[in-house]
């Protein structure tokens, strides 16, 4: 009976969830369609969207896997740029953008999985301080690689260099796709709210899957205490990768909506800053709070233009709003409030979303 009500009660928190998206969603679509929304929040829509699934994504591995990881933003680098330069080689194959959206997006979570397995085999072996600089340093590696990295395409196909951008020969009528240092500057814009709502109702569903499955249970007993968990068979280094990696592809989607949605993108977009404010965003709503993860993100990234008249004190606004949010969140009266409204996850290991 007692196993009945902790699945129940997980089933209503994770419909919640669910709901407070979809309702943010239909809300967000009538004021637009009304006229209410200003042409900054209209051209926000779709980077909150990236921003929640990467808060989302980051929680995987930071508040259930719990291992610090400060390079998110490199695989949201890699998922940007395999997104852009696959949309780009594809716009005479698929000309209907919401396709060419869809398979760039598949691409770009694909190639930032690559990254996630390649670098989470040899880095999760490490722990703490240590995984976080390796992590760091990936990020920075990916960057710097972005920085000097020239690709076009051309009726031969995709050409690649690290020299210059005339070195990539390209025949007549081919184009440069990204420009080392510069970046992308001729991008096609075609992300739109609905896919990245679609993303973020993908990467819940993912994140709660995960959590709530025999191997979600194995990651938050590694996390909890490694040596006994190994001690009755659980593979650490399996499930620590899986989660890894399961974070490193929606965060390599996250990207590539993120890239659709401008014309010119430069790598240093995706700094050491993208990734401590991300990681900000999964703190403030909560270890292993997918709910809370969602909620931060989502009036965190807005508060910024939502104080843009108060231009001169805007980050000094900020940075005390999140200074009230940090002291609130670590009152015993506000845990206690906070606890019933984003639920976080029992001893027993059930995580209600």
């Amino acid at each position: 009976m007692k196993k009945l009500s902790a699945n129940r009660r997980r089933f209503i928190n994770n419909c919640v969830t669910y709901g407070m998206v979809i309702a943010a969603f239909i809300v967000m679509q009538v004021l637009n369609g009304a006229g209410m929304l200003s042409p900054s929040l209209q051209g926000q829509l779709v980077p909150i969207c990236a921003y929640i699934t990467m808060a989302i994504s980051l929680n995987i591995v930071v508040g259930v896997s719990g291992e610090l990881s400060l390079g998110h933003a490199g695989f949201m680098s890699v998922g940007a740029f395999s997104g852009i330069i696959a949309s780009l080689s594809m716009q005479e194959m698929i000309p209907f953008a919401p396709l060419r959206l869809a398979v760039a997006m598949v691409i770009g979570a694909a190639c930032a999985g690559v990254a996630g397995v390649i670098i989470g085999v040899p880095v999760l072996r490490l722990r703490g301080d240590y995984l976080a600089i390796v992590t760091l340093a990936f990020g920075e590696i990916i960057r710097n690689i972005v920085n000097i990295l020239y690709v076009g395409i051309d009726v031969n196909g995709l050409h690649f260099s690290i020299k210059n951008e005339a070195a990539l020969n390209l025949a007549e009528g081919g184009m440069s796709i990204l420009k080392g240092p510069m970046g992308v500057t001729t991008n096609v814009k075609i992300a739109t709210f609905t896919a990245g709502f679609i993303l973020v109702l993908i990467a819940i569903t993912v994140a709660l899957n995960l959590i709530n499955s025999r191997s979600g249970r194995a990651i938050m007993a590694l996390r909890d205490n490694r040596i006994a968990a190994e001690s009755v068979g659980i593979n650490a280094t399996k499930y620590k990768l899986m989660a890894f990696v399961t974070s490193a592809v929606l965060a390599g989607a996250a990207g590539a909506l993120y890239a659709m949605n401008y014309v010119s993108l430069a790598g240093k977009k995706f700094d050491f800053n993208t990734s401590i404010l991300i990681l900000v965003y999964v703190v403030l709503g909560g270890l292993g709070n997918i709910r809370g993860s969602i909620i931060a993100a989502a009036l965190l990234y807005i508060l910024p233009e939502m104080l843009r008249s108060m231009y001169e004190y805007r980050m000094l606004i900020y940075a005390v709003v999140l200074i009230l949010i940090m002291i609130a969140t670590n009152n015993p009266r506000m845990k206690a409030i906070f606890a019933r409204i984003l639920p976080h996850k029992k001893e027993g290991g059930d995580e209600n979303g």
